[in-house]
């Protein structure tokens, strides 16, 4: 009989094996959907707000994570089932992140504000075409800082793809002035091309840093957890863009800035809360694929959305495709295609 039970044991693990992946497979995609719809339409409003003439970079900087808040609802949701749990079974449960967690969601929290100065900064000189291929070498950045940090292997394919993507930043860089904007100089071109490529290394190094966060817990890391670091990290970021913003005294040019705008005041606030909300659901993606899977499948959904990227803003905005463009979007592809054959 034990025999018996003990098999009907064994038969049952893979379905729930079955199950618990295909679960998880399903987030995956959820994740990569929300992160796709935010990075798009984020980056389409982010450089319409700037060719309108919109100069507040920080205030951009702090809308990536301005929506934190909505994640309390999650966590409340999460907290009051867990206490019924932990009534109804005695069980020692860990509700909240640990401190270490909290530490580590901090200091990334940080970084993770200075990175997206660095690309608001980049997209406010750069059209969309040439900021998007310079992203994608984030992909890159994270495969070298995933080698360090969380010890993800090095292989020939991802090799070929680190060389491969900074070579087409390169050729990018070398014929970087057909696509400047009249009035724009020439070093504010060259200085946002570099920034924006600062921000694709800290970016890689965020991304890296979140798995390495997640492997040094010292506890498991359950979806609930990770909601709260997203929580924590969106909240530091938020609050160091703030710091910045009151130094910089942006809080009281935003009025100003809605009137001398040519959008209109109702339009300046709508791009803004828009904003908000695509580059809140980016986070939301971006955090849930690293979690349920890796950062280095993370950066390979953020490198595969740079095509369409460009594709949205020569349709939607003032930009062009020509040749240069062409060949380091086939050189950033074939990276991509060369590790994705290899993982």
């Amino acid at each position: 009989m034990d025999m018996e039970i003990e098999q009907e044991g064994n038969y049952d693990k893979p379905k729930k094996l079955k199950n618990f992946m295909s679960i998880k497979s399903l987030l995956i995609l959820i994740y990569s959907i929300f992160f796709s719809i935010g990075q798009i339409s984020g980056a389409m409003l982010v450089r319409i707000y700037f060719l309108h003439g919109g100069k507040r970079k920080w205030l951009q900087s702090f809308l990536l994570t301005a929506g934190f808040p909505i994640l309390i609802l999650p966590i409340s949701i999460s907290y009051i089932k867990k206490r019924k749990i932990f009534t109804t079974t005695n069980n020692n449960i860990r509700v909240f992140v640990t401190p270490k967690l909290a530490i580590f969601s901090a200091i990334l929290g940080i970084l993770l504000g200075i990175c997206s100065y660095l690309y608001n900064f980049g997209m406010s000189y750069l059209p969309i075409s040439i900021s998007s291929l310079l992203g994608s070498t984030s992909l890159a950045f994270t495969a070298i800082f995933a080698y360090f940090m969380v010890k993800h292997k090095f292989t020939d394919y991802s090799v070929n793809m680190v060389v491969l993507m900074m070579l087409g930043s390169i050729i990018l860089g070398v014929h970087m002035n057909r696509d400047r904007l009249i009035g724009e100089s020439n070093q504010r071109y060259m200085l946002g091309f570099v920034m924006t490529l600062v921000g694709a290394a800290l970016h890689g190094f965020v991304n890296a840093g979140v798995e390495y966060s997640h492997a040094k817990a010292g506890v498991v890391v359950t979806f609930d957890l990770v909601v709260q670091m997203q929580f924590l990290i969106s909240m530091f970021s938020a609050l160091f863009c703030i710091v910045t913003m009151i130094i910089n005294k942006d809080f009281q040019a935003i009025t100003r800035e809605a009137e001398e705008l040519g959008l209109g005041q109702k339009k300046y606030y709508m791009i803004l809360a828009l904003t908000a909300i695509s580059l809140q659901a980016m986070m939301i993606g971006s955090l849930g694929m690293i979690f349920c899977s890796s950062a280095l499948l993370f950066g390979i959904v953020n490198a595969l959305l740079f095509p369409i990227q460009q594709i949205f803003a020569v349709i939607f905005l003032p930009e062009s495709f020509n040749s240069d463009k062409w060949m380091a979007l086939a050189m950033c592809l074939w990276g991509f295609a060369s590790y994705f054959y290899g993982e």
